[in-house]
Parts: structure tokens; sequence; C-alpha cells
């Protein structure tokens, strides 16, 4: 393989650092260089301006749903040219099955924060947190949290073992929040990195100023960071915590996201016994925690905790499956675990693994004998044991970041919650039960000390994930040791990357600044149906008030009996008058929905394609026989999804002939453009 030189990219566009500063990146699998990298000559505080004056101001004049399809489209690049990837995967030691997390579950994390941005996002600029405070008791003075993107940049410091998950995941919430980044993945796999970060690039969907590459040290970048950065860092404990100490980082109080190695744990259940469905799937899983990657994972299960019963069972069954784990040249056929990511890294974790037998023995694996010949970095898979877990410092504190894990016995549930938690802090933990009021238990007891708890039993087994799979859905992260961040978690890892403020004003300037109808701002009444207008025909604010209707006991009566629900409430007057909430009998409250329906709708075809649903229902004021009620339809939002159709999201009030508000709802329809 011929040697490549890596190139960073800054303020758009390719820079290639001189010779001869230029650092040897080594193939994991066979030890020859195969790339050069660095980055001496960068003007970090020139990248930093031209994000800021050029990338931010581009991504901020985009709507949430524009850089949703942006993310889409860089998604379906990636995904496009996937098979250059997986060539170079090869070389970092993976195998295609640890490629394919790493490559297609990264576009695949671009592609999530896609789908949730387009359909819990508005097609707006600011984001609305929370429903609207009233501040005033004439309903003049209202607040209303919001989000705005920050007007930095994020600086995204990546670590080896996923090169392109690990950038693409940053990436997502990142751009979708409409800020700009600087990316510096580790030298290690960098080649795998900047080909990933290059069909991005090539891909002509970013705006200038977006992204930029960082393909060596950072320089003096930290040094003119702002309050108004980002630092989101993936990596060792000992790194994290000399970044974060930087001055600035303190001074400007830049956001620090820490996703640090930590000593997960996986639990088998009290009530998993050997011959249980639930023992079978500890095994299998702390087997492939083991060599998926080989080990080298932030959420590998390092340490495997049993009942001091079983322990001696846990042990035979780990042996009889790594046995049988083949290890070798990636690109074999066969070949169940590759290398670890480099010769240094490798060192690393012999010289860790040499440090835990001090109070643990090894019962599978010479970490000292390679596997493979060659100069390639392999390693077999290291199971140790200790049978004495509380007078052992090592197995709880030492991290050997490759194939290698301990086994140790607990005494009973307190004891399990105990051991799991003296790891200070983690990523991950999984526990092994059919057993709810065992899972509960140690939700409880351990919940506080780990960032994401896998339950895992015989009929979730199937369909899971397993233990260490972060997904874009879910909070990526954890306490103490594990770095205390968050990244990730759906919408939760966007808003990182923004400012919550406090709004305060007149719902009418308010729902002018977000974009949105806010309750005691101005309606606007028209002559026209609202639902023979398309959504950019409509106006946020537009309105219809309905006629009245006056709900007679029979209407009750006929609901009661056509549909089924006779509670005492609409058809026994004694039970309804006993009842501390009621006067008397009262009229259903899906009745009253379904009036309301026929008061406001439009039957006549027309842009309102269909209603899909309808949100934040509360039911305020009984409505009597007798009473009537009108309805005040009114547009609170609005956002076209594609060129056939859009969402608009209608504020619905249900009054009464005293002008009280019976109902109130948010309805929802998917509408022409």
């Amino acid at each position: 393989m011929k040697t490549q030189t890596l190139l960073n990219y800054a303020q758009d566009r390719w820079y290639e650092a001189p010779i001869g500063s230029l650092a040897p990146v080594e193939s994991a699998v066979t030890g020859e260089t195969i790339a050069v990298t660095g980055s001496e000559g960068l003007d970090f505080a020139g990248m930093l301006r031209h994000a800021r004056a050029v990338g931010g101001p581009a991504l901020r004049r985009m709507t949430f749903h524009e850089r949703a399809w942006m993310l889409k489209d860089l998604a379906n690049a990636v995904m496009a040219r996937k098979e250059e990837l997986y060539e170079l995967n090869y070389e970092t030691g993976a195998t295609r099955t640890d490629g394919w997390i790493d490559i297609e579950g990264g576009a695949g994390t671009l592609f999530s924060f896609s789908s949730k941005g387009r359909r819990e996002l508005p097609n707006a600029r600011i984001l609305v947190d929370g429903a609207m405070e009233m501040l005033s008791k004439g309903g003049t003075f209202v607040g209303q949290h919001v989000f705005t993107p920050l007007q930095g940049v994020a600086v995204h410091i990546n670590a080896f073992n996923f090169p392109v998950w690990g950038m693409l995941e940053k990436l997502g919430p990142t751009l979708l929040a409409g800020v700009p980044a600087i990316v510096k993945p580790a030298s290690a796999t960098g080649y795998l990195a900047e080909a990933a970060f290059r069909i991005m690039i090539e891909a002509n969907v970013l705006p200038p100023g977006a992204l930029q590459l960082v393909m060596g040290g950072v320089g003096d970048l930290f040094d003119h960071l702002t309050l108004q950065d980002v630092v989101s860092f993936t990596g060792s404990a000992q790194t994290a915590m000399k970044l974060q100490s930087h001055p600035v980082i303190a001074r400007e109080s830049v956001r620090f996201i820490a996703e640090r190695d930590s000593l997960n744990a996986s639990i088998l259940g009290p009530d998993a016994a050997p011959g249980t469905p639930e023992f079978d799937l500890f095994v299998k899983e702390v087997t492939r925690e083991m060599t998926v990657k080989a080990g080298q994972k932030c959420t590998a299960i390092r340490r495997a905790m049993a009942p001091a019963q079983h322990i001696d069972a846990v042990e035979a069954a780990l042996k009889a499956r790594l046995e049988k784990v083949k290890i070798g040249n990636p690109r074999e056929e066969g070949v169940g675990m590759g290398a670890l990511a480099s010769r240094s890294q490798l060192s690393g974790v012999r010289a860790a693994v040499a440090e835990l037998a001090r109070s643990a023995r090894i019962v599978v694996g010479d970490p000292e004998t390679p596997p493979v010949p060659g100069n390639g970095a392999f390693m077999s898979p290291i199971l140790l044991r200790t049978d004495d877990p509380w007078n052992t410092d090592a197995v709880h504190d030492v991290e050997a970041f490759g194939p290698v894990s301990t086994i140790m016995p607990y005494r009973d549930l307190a004891d399990a919650i105990a051991l799991a938690n003296r790891g200070m802090g983690s990523l991950a933990l999984s526990l092994f039960t059919f057993d709810a009021a065992v899972a509960e238990e140690f939700v409880l007891g351990a919940g506080a000390y780990h960032g994401r708890m896998v339950i895992l039993d015989r009929t979730s087994a199937k369909e899971s994930t397993g233990h260490g799979s972060p997904l874009p859905v879910l909070v990526h992260g954890g306490p103490g040791r594990a770095g205390g961040g968050e990244e990730m978690g759906g919408i939760r890892g966007v808003t990182h990357y923004m400012q919550r403020t406090a709004l305060q004003g007149s719902p009418a300037v308010l729902s002018g600044v977000v974009k949105q109808w806010l309750p005691g701002a101005p309606k606007i009444e028209g002559e026209v149906h609202p639902f023979r207008k398309r959504i950019s025909e409509l106006e946020i604010g537009y309105t219809l008030k309905t006629a009245s209707r006056t709900v007679t006991l029979e209407d009750i009566e006929h609901f009661a009996h056509f549909t089924g629900d006779t509670f005492y409430a609409h058809m026994d007057e004694e039970a309804a008058k006993a009842s501390p909430i009621f006067e008397g009998r009262v009229a259903h409250g899906y009745l009253i929905l379904s009036f309301a329906a026929g008061l406001f709708v439009e039957p006549a075809p027309g842009p309102v394609l269909a209603n899909t649903g309808l949100e934040n229902l509360r039911f305020l004021t009984p409505l009597y026989p007798g009473d009537s009620m009108r309805v005040e339809l009114t547009v609170k939002t609005k956002s076209i999804r594609d060129e056939e159709k859009g969402e608009v999201r209608w504020a619905v009030y249900v009054f009464n002939q005293k002008d009280e508000v019976v109902a109130t709802y948010d309805l929802l329809t998917m509408v022409r453009p």
C-alpha cells in the first residue's frame, strides 16, 4: 500500500504540513507505514475566525429542517462510497463487522438525527423550550424559554477506535444545531477519518466554513477559544483532565463535553443460573464485548460479575467460547477478531494486563505471545479472575483498553450493586435477569453511577443492540470516571450546542420571535375557512371561530349507548352529583371532541389531507346538558415537510356559553404546501 500524506482542511482549503514535520502512521495488521500526518503551520486562530465569521452565519441562516436534509445528504454520500472506507478499515485491525459498526453505524447516526430534526424540530431557526409562562395577571407579560445556536465553534477531539462513527456522532447534533465544527481525529486511525471527511466535503452540500479538519496536534487552538465555543472530547481520562484544566476553558467558561474510558460492568442476575437463557446470553455478550473491535470500545465489559455459586460455570463457559475465536488478518474470511489499532496500543494493553495480574489470575489467553506472526498489533483475548474483588483496587481502577475482562463473584444483590458502583462512574452497565424486582432494585441502587443500563433477558435479547452499542436517540455518557458529559440522546444532544434563554415580553412580540402562536397573541380572522388554505397561504395566528351548538341530554345518552361508554358520570344523575367534581350528569370528553370537529371541519376536498393526531388534551370545565359549546381553531405552527405535504399544528379551544374554557388541545394535520 502506497504511503499516503494526510491533509488538513482549513478555511475551505486542503493543506499539507511541511514534510519534515510529518509523523508516520502504521498499519495495525502489518506494522508498515501507510500514511504520514501532521498539522504544523496551520493558523488555528484563523480557522476559528473563519468558522465564526463564515460557517456559523451560513448555518444559522438555515432552518432546522434545511440542516436536517443536509445531514441526510452527508449520510447518503458516506453510504455511496462506503467500500472505499471498508478497505481502509482493515488497516486499523478491524474486521468487516467491526467496520460496519463504525462506517454504516456512523452514517446511520446522521440519518437518525436528520429524521428527528425533521420530525421533532420546527422548520424555523429558534427552538421553543417548554410551555409559555404567565408572568402577569392580565396575560400581557409572559415568559418563554428558547434555544438559539451558539455563535462559536465546536472543537471535536475524537478517539482512535471509531474514526468514522466517532466523528459523525458528534457532527450530527452539532450541525443540526447550526454550529460549525473543527474535527481532530486520533492519528493512529486518522487515515480512515480523513477519507470519510473528504467524502463529506466532496458531497458539496455543506456551506463554506461549516467543517474543518486538523490531522495532527491542535497547537495553540485552545488559546483562542471563547464562551461561545464547545469542546467535545473522547479519549483517556488523563488527556481529558489535561485539556479541561486549560486556563482558557476555566476563564471563558467554555463548554467541555467529555466521554472518557470507563470500567463498565456486566452482571449475571441471581436468578440466572446455568441452563437459563439469561446465563447463556451473559456468556455470549461478555465474549462479544471482549472481541468486537478487539475490545477497543469505551463501552466494553471490563468487569463481569456473577453469583459466587456460579462463578466456576461462568469461567468454563467463557473459556469454551473464547477458545473458538479465530484471530488474524481481518481481510481473511472467518476471522472473528483482528488486531489492536497500533503497536503502541498493544504495549499499553500488555502493561495494564500485567498490573491486573498482580491481584487477579489469567485464566484464558497469553498477553505476551502474539497469536499471529509478524509485526501486527495482534493479541489473544485475556480473561482474568479474582475471587476477592473487595480486596483489590486494580480490577476497579485499571482499564486494559483491549480484549481484556475480569470475572469476579458477588455474595448477594446488594454486594453486586456495590461492586458495580466501585468503578466510580461508567458509560454502560448490563444486567442479565428475568426478574423485574431484581432489575428495579439494581436500577435504584446503581443508576446514579452509570450513564446507560441495559437489562437483557430472553424476551429482549433477539432484538436488542447488546451491552455496548450507543444509539443516537439515547444519551451516551456517564458520571465520574466516564467524564460527566453527554453526547447524542436525540434532540437533547442538539441542545448541547445551543444556549437556553428566557425571553420576557408580550405574547404578540414573543410569537413573532418564535414563529409560533402563543396564548394571548393576536388572532387573525378571515373570510376563507382555514381548511381551504395551503400551508404557504396560512398565517400564524389565523383563526376560525365557529358557531355554537347546544349539547342535550339526548346527545349524551345516544353517545353513551352508541360507543358503550356508560360511565356513571354520564348516565347516573345521583352518582354524578355525589362526585366531588360534578354537579350532575356531564357530557363525555370524547363527545366534546367529536362535536368540536363537527363545528370546525370543512367537509369538501381541499388542501387538508389528514388528521394525524392530537396532543396536550385537557378537559378543564364540565359541560352539562343544556350547555352550548363553540370552538376557536388557531394556526399555532406550520412546517413544510416535502413537495407534497407539511404539518400544521392548530391550537384548539372549546368554550361554553359563559366563555369558560371547556377543553384545549393541539390538533395536527397534514396539509398541502
